[in-house]
């Protein structure tokens, strides 16, 4: 029966059924629902998808990463046996360019055990026709790894893990959820309000119809990862859109053809994200007893990592798409487009001194 359904139907059955349910229960429904959701049924990325994302736009972007892998592994002594975890690979285009780069440093690739955490069977198809030189494997958690440091690389994966919305109203803070209203989605409040002290104490004096958002999937993977990453030795790197320190607003949003879309409607064919608390996942990053960088914007992290100077070099390298080099390269470092939008997040192992940060 759920099979002949829409998703659209089904989120309304189950409200119909079961009453309001949380944003973070109808975001994980639209992105994740093991047929219908927009992870496993669709292409997201590209310009035949939703978004274009940094790997896409320009080689520089995964180069540059991957000589940052490169510098990182010397620090480590050059380690003879090492994992390299994507989160949300994608098409596979940023760990390709990553790859190509880093495996020109002796060693590199002899020591390399490539791992990908990916849900969606198309991109998982699209990252096994390009890293299949590299024998990457597809985790399904994060429990089991070979011996060795675990440097992680997340671009634009902690964006899509499904948020909580709580509005502050005089007798508490009450949940947003998803409910009907006249046989359409609506978004409302829960009833049941959640005590002001019960909330972090960075909202303690926020005013009535404040939002705060709240992401426990986003703090769980980075605890289960920094825990790995405190017993091994490594590193995560995240690059998403985000903010330093906890505040309060709305920013879940939805993307369909290029253009911001209502996440209440098209669910499974719209694209949904928020805004990363990357303050709260440095502070679960120390619980766990890793260091964290300050945090930096993409177009400050690629600027320090050399992306004027591999410009330049492609450009004479290739004079006939000089002016498409620098149109990338703007587009990924100008403050007026991603360079300040998109935050580069490194929780490391103490002792490490990660590039492209000011310590």
């Amino acid at each position: 029966m759920n099979n002949v359904l829409t998703l659209e139907q089904q989120i309304d059955m189950q409200i119909r059924a079961g009453g309001p349910m949380s944003v973070a229960t109808y975001m994980g429904l639209c992105l994740t629902h093991p047929s219908k959701g927009y992870y496993r049924a669709r292409e997201p990325i590209g310009s035949k998808g939703d978004f274009i994302t940094a790997p896409e736009i320009s080689q520089m972007f995964g180069e540059l990463i991957g000589f940052w892998l490169v510098n990182l592994w010397q620090q480590m002594s050059e380690p003879k046996a090492f994992t390299l975890l994507e989160l949300g690979p994608g098409r596979g285009t940023l760990m390709a360019d990553i790859l190509r780069v880093a495996c020109r440093a002796p060693g590199f690739r002899d020591a390399l055990h490539l791992r990908l955490f990916e849900t969606s069977p198309p991109l998982m198809a699209e990252q096994q026709a390009r890293l299949e030189a590299y024998e990457p494997k597809w985790l399904q958690n994060f429990e089991n790894f070979d011996e060795g440091p675990v440097l992680v690389v997340a671009n634009e994966f902690f964006d899509a893990l499904p948020i909580r919305q709580f509005i502050r109203k005089p007798d508490g803070w009450h949940e947003r959820q998803v409910g009907l209203v006249d046989g359409k989605r609506a978004f409302g409040l829960s009833p049941t309000p959640i005590p002001a002290e019960a909330m972090p104490e960075a909202v303690s004096d926020a005013e009535f119809d404040t939002m705060l958002e709240v992401c426990f999937g986003a703090a769980e993977v980075t605890s289960q990862l920094a825990k790995v990453i405190a017993g091994h030795g490594g590193s995560l790197l995240a690059i998403d859109y985000g903010y330093a320190a906890t505040r309060t607003g709305d920013t879940l949003q939805g993307v369909r053809n290029h253009a911001y879309a209502d996440v209440l409607e098209a669910p499974g064919e719209t694209d949904i994200s928020a805004h990363v608390d990357f303050g709260a996942l440095a502070n679960v990053a120390r619980k766990a007893g890793l260091a964290t960088q300050p945090l930096a914007t993409q177009g400050e992290f690629l600027t320090r990592l050399g992306i004027g100077e591999r410009a330049a070099a492609l450009a004479r390298a290739n004079p006939g798409s000089a002016a498409d080099i620098e149109a990338a390269r703007a587009r990924l470092v100008n403050t007026d487009q991603m360079g300040n939008l998109f935050k580069v997040f490194c929780a490391h192992s103490p002792g490490l001194m990660p590039p492209g940060f000011i310590s």
